[in-house]
């Protein structure tokens, strides 16, 4: 099966950001990284937001508590989910303690990112002064709880997909800014990542078609200008699948297709597929989780969920002082 993102193709923030070569690679032991570099930066982005510069301030924290004051507190769930974003719980806690020249927090993880969790659920010990404690409260529950959020949503519909051999992939909907953490959260909660951005893997939509004159053309002048990129091209009909198939595209987006038109069109697609060779096909476009499995025995590899991040409510966490 073809990677939807090449792998020789640079990523930003992210050790991994292909589809799987199969169903069973939707949810691996090891959630693939996050970019350090990447989370140093967003981390001291989200901290300057918090205590307005650099190294900033906070005017309740340091003028009620001393700063020889130290403390143990408790990160938890209080909603059972998927958590996702512990990863950059040590470096929030890092950049204030470094900020403001005070003692380190320690961080003692009792789950991974990925994990299942229940309502009332401890995920990690945090023990350090207590200044470093509430100046870094906000800034790892928001990056967390987001993070959590996402994966709650991929679980869901990686849980409903299971065994029928499709894999939920996200979108380019994501929050500017936190892109490769919430493209983190889809992996973490048994989802695939579809592509980076524009510059991994070549799109062509319906207003490429409309710029180039034809689906035809759009994919040629694609395959001109950036020979070593996959082009994927968004389909609405059968015909434009199958005029894309003989263009030479290898990944189809099937768009808001309604079952009876996809199912129609995929038959076609993989009834050409001894001349071709393998076809991925994608369905998107108005999915929910009560049509996924109706959808997915239409023969589909794939099911592009933008909802994934851009509509996944957050987890509730909570960093609780237990400790004095």
């Amino acid at each position: 099966m073809t990677s939807a993102a090449p792998e020789n193709q640079p990523t930003v923030g992210a050790e991994s950001a292909t589809v799987p070569t199969s169903a069973a690679a939707v949810q691996p032991a090891v959630v693939p990284g996050l970019d350090h570099a990447w989370v140093v930066d967003v981390v001291r982005r989200t901290l300057s937001e918090d205590l307005g510069g650099d190294p900033g301030r906070d005017v309740t924290s340091q003028a009620t508590i001393a700063v020889s004051s130290g403390a143990v507190a408790h990160l938890v769930a209080r909603q059972a989910g998927v958590v996702a974003g512990l990863v950059v719980v040590q470096e929030v806690v890092d950049q204030v303690s470094a900020r403001f020249g005070l003692g380190q927090v320690t961080v003692d993880l009792d789950v991974q990112d990925g994990t299942r969790v229940e309502a009332g659920r401890r995920l990690a010990v945090l023990t350090g002064p207590v200044q470093v404690l509430l100046m870094a409260e906000r800034s790892l529950l928001n990056l967390a709880s987001r993070a959590s959020g996402v994966a709650t949503a991929t679980r869901a519909w990686a849980d409903r997909l299971d065994g029928t051999g499709a894999t939920v992939l996200d979108t380019r909907k994501t929050t500017p800014g936190l892109r490769a953490l919430e493209k983190y959260a889809v992996r973490a909660g048994g989802g695939t990542n579809k592509r980076m951005g524009l510059y991994d893997v070549a799109m062509v939509k319906d207003n490429h078609v409309v710029a180039a004159g034809s689906v035809t053309a759009a994919v040629a002048a694609v395959r001109a200008a950036f020979p070593d990129v996959l082009v994927q091209v968004e389909a609405d009909t059968l015909d434009q699948a199958l005029e894309a198939v003989a263009a030479g595209a290898t990944f189809l987006l099937l768009d808001n297709m309604p079952t009876d038109v996809l199912a129609s069109t995929v038959a076609a697609v993989r009834a050409g597929e001894a001349t071709t060779g393998r076809i991925e096909l994608e369905a998107t476009g108005n999915l929910t989780l009560d049509r996924a499995a109706e959808v997915a025995r239409t023969g589909v590899d794939y099911m592009s969920v933008g909802g994934l991040t851009h509509s996944a409510p957050i987890l509730d966490l909570a960093l609780d002082l237990v400790a004095r």
